[in-house]
């Protein structure tokens, strides 16, 4: 056990030494609009997640185990189609702003 506490220290020291990245912007628009859609993806998956969390996967009609095992991958695809087919509008919307934070700072 205190050889993996040396290991997690060790880890957090070199994690704590590393030089802060900058994030870059992307060359494109449509490559900012699809970083704007994956990041609307993921808020699905997270709101999808919290509505899954009480449903149970036993029972007549449940997936079982293999449900249980599987959920957070079936719940990030849905957040991504989601996404892609229009999702909450937040795509377009992150998009401006992600361009307005690139002008001003080019």
């Amino acid at each position: 056990m205190m050889g993996a506490a040396a290991d997690v220290q060790g880890a957090m020291t070199v994690a704590q030494s590393a030089p802060v990245m900058t994030p870059k912007a992307a060359p494109t628009p449509d490559g900012t609009r699809k970083t704007a859609q994956q990041f609307e993806g993921v808020l699905m998956s997270q709101m999808l997640n919290e509505m899954f969390e009480g449903i149970k996967t036993d029972g007549m009609f449940g997936g079982g185990p293999g449900e249980e095992m599987f959920r957070s991958l079936m719940i990030d695809e849905y957040g991504k189609q989601i996404a892609q087919h229009g999702g909450m509008g937040l795509t377009s919307a992150v998009t401006r702003q992600l361009l307005s934070h690139q002008e001003t700072a080019q």
